[in-house]
This record gives structure tokens, sequence and C-alpha cells, in this order.
């Protein structure tokens, strides 16, 4: 595969890189690498490229997409990734539009799409509930028709950002009767909606990152429904394989790699940089190597996506290394920085540090929040039976 960009590649490069310099605050720099931030602290950055046109590179043009070649999507994720920016959440611009676009109606296209591509409607997920994760089709949230609404009962689980969110994407159970695949509805829900309730679940590195979500008589407006009842599987299969997709996270896992070397090298060992040593360089050497062959990977889907193919299993392969090598990155970042790596660095005021380098202070946090990555988004186990099934054929 040619990864030689032409002049006109180089220049948009040139054109992103100033983009970047000029519009990212500083303080924004790294800022989600370090600590969860603030809600402004992402949509401040995704206003910004929203203004710009830039939001939304993967939608197609007429919804707002940029129609961006294969190799400028790679460019401009290289380099944000390069510069640290705030990650665009993904629940909207990247899983629910999508589902949107591809199969809601007119007046639902008109209604979300504009307001996700301008920041105007956070969203998140609710697909997994206590019992019904990796095993997502035992869900048991019910909905229940009413004339013009559902009445929704039921709770989710591990809702990213829910305590942010303005609208929640629904897998809900409207037929109890059926094969559990087939009774099942994709429902876009008002989080203002009377009869929810959000409780937070305090993760590992001390944050409120991940929630609760209850919903107790919930009236849902029949129109806020995707596509047919009952046929909601369907839709969130498409949702997860371009989920799946995006969290390979190549371009970042590139940055931390970069950043993990500089730290290496500050640290010594009996006089030597820690990234000299045989031990440590092999296993740097080593996801390396494999992040090469995943970006190869990631590039091959990118260019079927391109030509109008949809993301098959090669995203579950995606998801499967690419968390796997974003684990393998913080724990070589904890060996190097070593007993400096406070495991709650919270626990210090905003500018107070525990005494060691400041490249260690957030590692150990970083380091127990990346143990989830594997698991969510459909465990690795399960991607493995889907590869096993789609490509083996087992």
């Amino acid at each position: 595969m040619d990864l030689t960009f032409s002049p006109e590649e180089e220049a948009f490069r040139a054109e992103v890189r100033s983009f970047i310099e000029e519009h990212l605050p500083p303080h924004l720099k790294g800022r989600i690498r370090r600590d969860l931030g603030t809600k402004e602290d992402y949509l401040s950055w995704h206003r910004k490229l929203y203004n710009k046109g830039w939001v939304a590179p993967n939608w197609p043009k007429q919804y707002g997409g940029t129609g961006w070649t294969v190799p400028q999507r790679y460019i401009f994720n290289e380099e944000c990734a390069r510069a640290e920016t705030p990650p665009i959440l993904p629940f909207g611009v990247s899983m629910v539009a999508p589902v949107i676009y591809t199969f809601g109606n007119d007046a639902q296209k008109k209604k979300f799409l504009p307001r996700i591509l301008s920041g105007e409607d956070w969203w998140c997920q609710g697909y997994s509930e206590p019992g019904a994760g990796s095993d997502l089709a035992n869900l048991k949230t019910r909905a229940v028709r009413e004339g013009d609404h559902y009445i929704v009962n039921g709770q989710k689980t591990w809702t990213t950002l829910a305590q942010f969110a303005d609208w929640i994407f629904c897998l809900v159970r409207t037929d109890p009767n059926v094969k559990p695949q087939e009774g099942i509805t994709f429902l876009l829900i008002d989080m203002k909606s009377p009869g929810i309730t959000v409780k937070p679940i305090i993760v590992l590195d001390g944050v409120r990152e991940v929630n609760e979500v209850f919903f107790d008589d919930v009236r849902v407006p029949v129109e806020n429904r995707v596509g047919e009842e009952n046929q909601g599987w369907t839709y969130a299969k498409f949702l997860l394989l371009h989920e799946r997709s995006g969290i390979a996270g190549v371009a970042r896992s590139k940055k931390a790699i970069e950043r993990l070397r500089e730290i290496a090298t500050a640290e010594q060992v009996d006089g030597t940089p820690l990234l000299e040593t045989d031990e440590f360089s092999r296993k740097v050497a080593e996801v390396e190597i494999d992040l090469t062959a995943l970006e190869f990977t990631e590039l091959r889907t990118l260019a079927a996506e391109s030509k109008g193919k949809p993301p098959g299993p090669e995203s579950s392969i995606l998801k499967i290394k690419g968390t796997e090598i974003q684990q393998r990155i913080t724990e070589l970042t904890l060996e190097a920085v070593g007993y400096y790596a406070y495991p709650d660095p919270h626990a210090f005021g905003e500018n107070e540090y525990p005494v060691g380098p400041e490249n260690a202070v957030g590692a150990a946090g970083v380091y127990f929040n990346m143990r989830k990555a594997s698991i969510y988004g459909g465990s690795n186990e399960i991607q493995r039976n889907i590869i096993a099934k789609a490509v083996l054929g087992l």
C-alpha cells in the first residue's frame, strides 16, 4: 500500500495543522488525555470544527459531511491526534447519526441531524443493561405502545456522560414473545422526559464518566422510533459496526507511543535511558509493529467504505487489536513512570502534584480507565466469535 501523499494532500495537511494551531485553546491541548474534561471542553472544540465545516468527515456530503477522500480523512485524524485536540464524542456524530440518515425518515433527518452537527444536542447510548452487556439481545427494558406513545420502563447502565446528555438512543423490547433479536426497537428519547433518573457510577480512576439511567413510565412519541417496530436489532448491529471501527484509535495510539518514548528517554536506569534498555525497547518495538499492522488494516477499511462498502467483520478486528494496543501502551507508560504513578491525582489541588515528574500525573488513572476498552463496544471475546462466524464460517 502506497502511503506517499500527493502535493495536494500535503497542502491539505498544512491547512489542517494551521487551523488547529490557530483555533485550539492552549488549555485544551492534551486535556482529555489527562482527565475527563468538562462538557464545555468537548463542545468548544466541536463548535470550532462545525463552523469550519469539518466536524463530520464520515457523513455523506448532502447531510453536512466534508466530502473528503480517504487520505484526507486519514490526515485529519493524524493532525488532531498530533495536536492532542479533544475528541469529537462519537455518540451523536459517529453512532446515532449514521443510523438516522440511513434508516430514519425525512422528518427525523431534518430534526436531528442539524442539531447533532452543530453540537446543540449531546447524545448518549442506551444499550447495556444489568445482565445484558455483551449479551445485548437479552435486554429487558420494555416499551409498550399506547396510542401515539411508547411507555418505557427499565434500566440502562455504563451510560457514558449521560449526566450531560440531551438525548439518548435506546434499544427497548417491544415484543417479549419472539426470538430475542426479533423483538427489539430503536427509540430516540429526550433525556428531559419525566420519569428519567440518572445516577452516577464512580469508576476506578475516581471520576464520573459512566452512569445508570432509569426509566419509570417514560412516554416516548412513536415518531421517535427509527425504522420499523421490532427491527431495532438490525439498526443496532449497523451502529456497532461504526462504533467498533472508531474504537481502534490508531492516530491517537501513535501519539501515545510518541509520548511514551519521551517519558522512557527521560527515565534513567543506572544512568541509561529506560528506552535504551534491551527489555523495555523490545516491548516498545513490539507494540509499534502491531500498531503499524493495525494502521494498514484501518486504511483498507476506510478505502472500502469510500467505495460504498459498509464496515464488516474487519471492524471487529480493528476493535480487538486497537484496544489491546491502547492497553499495552498505558501499561508501558505506567512501567516507565514507576512509583511516581500516584493512583489518584484528583486528591491533589489544581496546582499541586505528587512528588515526581509531571508526565507521571494521571498515568495511573489512564491505565485504570483503559481496562474497560476491551469490554465496551462489544467485548473482545464476542468480537472473536463474530470473526469466527463471519470470516471463518464456524
